[in-house]
């Protein structure tokens, strides 16, 4: 899947704000899963920066040990420094430990795969997974991003937010869709409506035609940015029933045992 670098750049009054770093940081953006070694023209488009700009941060990066750089296929990849920052943010998240065996037990229980999200910019990312065999044909792994309008874990974050936060993504939302938005629009408010009568968002077939989901979100006590559990798999085996009438209701007991359990910590 392709990672996107959309530059929301900061506004020019602010002397505080580091435009160099910002760019640095936006580089690295743009690494993805199945993307492990990019040029510089790659970089420069996904970033909308001028190729000697990438090529000065790039060094740089790499110097720091936060990019390394194949001399044969003369593209940069992730270092270990970038690797090492990640790790230590998962380890951080009380989150992931509290809900790994809940999730493992959903996975057993459904065949499919149950996954926790946050949001980054205009796409989720998964913090975590669990699947089991039956679950594999769905290749998702940590780090992996997916879209927010198209997939249940996506809506059901957009659902968990207070109602400006959610008007102001809805609107960097429309600004990166506009060829597609009354039919994306259409189908978000949809889901608001699922969302405030059931407690949960549903992707059937919407991001991609063989994949069906379901999304609950877990809004932190102290004002943090809403986290999101999925479960999904492929339509054959999750069905629109089965989703409504079974896992529906185990998702909504994981994240509410989550919930209790970050609580009372």
């Amino acid at each position: 899947m392709a990672s996107t670098a959309f530059v929301k750049r900061a506004p020019k009054k602010d002397r505080h704000f580091v435009t160099a770093l910002a760019r640095g940081l936006d580089i690295l953006r743009c690494f993805g899963p199945t993307e492990r070694w990019l040029g510089n023209q790659e970089i420069a488009q996904r970033t909308k920066l001028p190729k000697p700009t990438v090529s000065r941060l790039a060094y740089t990066l790499v110097r720091l040990g936060h990019l390394r750089y194949s001399e044969s296929l003369e593209k940069y990849g992730l270092g270990s420094s970038v690797v090492s920052l990640g790790f230590a943010a998962l380890a951080q998240m009380d989150v992931r430990r509290i809900a790994r065996p809940l999730m493992q037990a959903l996975s057993e229980h459904t065949g499919a795969a149950v996954n926790l999200g946050i949001r980054d910019r205009l796409q989720m990312v998964y913090i975590d997974t669990y699947r089991n065999a039956a679950s594999h044909s769905i290749q998702v792994d940590v780090g992996w991003r997916i879209p927010i309008l198209t997939t249940s874990m996506g809506r059901a974050y957009l659902c968990a937010l207070d109602e400006p936060k959610r008007l102001a993504l809805l609107d960097e939302l429309k600004q990166a869709n506009r060829a597609d938005w009354p039919k994306l629009k259409k189908r978000m408010d949809e889901a608001f409506e699922e969302y405030q009568r059931e407690g949960w968002c549903t992707g059937l077939g919407d991001w991609r035609r063989e994949v069906h989901a379901i999304a609950v979100p877990l809004a932190p006590a102290d004002g943090a940015d809403p986290i999101v559990f999925s479960c999904s798999g492929t339509a054959f085996h999750l069905t629109s029933e089965k989703l409504l009438q079974d896992v529906g209701p185990r998702l909504l007991t994981v994240v509410g045992n989550v919930r209790a359990a970050l609580e009372g910590n």
